[in-house]
């Protein structure tokens, strides 16, 4: 006997299988909750996202059109189930690098390694140095992959505004990864 595909569980849930949603449950929740802690130290606004990502696939699971990855779509939810959790909230001090670390699975997956790589490597060095605004535009929409309208009601400003400083935070994360040639950039 083969194992579901995650397009398989979602059919089933599609269907009312709460066996499907468990085992889709089981194999997302914990990638899920470490990306979601990244992005919020509150544990209990985390833990709320994530309940609210897996109703919202008991509930929605129909209305998957099969493109794209079904671990995008639930991070998808995930995030705006997050951000709405947030909305009115004061921000929070970003989490430092000791909880992170005590936070991490003991199994990586690709992606799991690839965010490391990001936090921890010349990436994640640019991005350190860049204007509180400018990074968390830069988190909103290329890390968590939030539309600038969704970051722009994350963060509180108008969309323009969100693109405005995307540009301007390409423009020097550029200046500081490129290595400067014959004096150019």
């Amino acid at each position: 006997m083969s194992t579901p595909t995650d397009s398989d569980l979602l059919r089933n849930i599609a269907a009312g299988d709460e066996a499907a949603l468990r085992q889709l449950y089981e194999r997302h929740a914990g990638w899920l909750l470490l990306r979601l802690k990244r992005r919020c130290g509150n544990p209990d606004l985390v833990a709320g996202a994530l309940q609210d990502t897996f109703v919202a696939v008991w509930k929605s699971a129909g209305r998957y059109r099969g493109e794209g990855d079904v671990a995008a779509w639930l991070w998808g939810i995930s995030i705006r189930r997050l951000v709405s959790a947030l909305r009115g909230r004061p921000a929070a001090d970003p989490l430092g690098d000791e909880v992170i670390s005590a936070a991490t699975p003991l199994v990586h997956s690709a992606e799991d390694e690839l965010l490391l790589g990001v936090e921890y490597g010349d990436v994640g060095w640019a991005l350190r140095t860049l204007p509180p605004e400018l990074r968390a535009t830069v988190q909103a929409t290329v890390i968590d992959g939030l539309t600038a309208k969704e970051a722009a009601k994350l963060l509180g400003l108008p969309q323009g505004t969100v693109k405005s400083r995307l540009r301007v935070a390409k423009v020097q994360l550029r200046e500081r990864l490129m290595p400067a040639r014959d004096g150019r950039i």
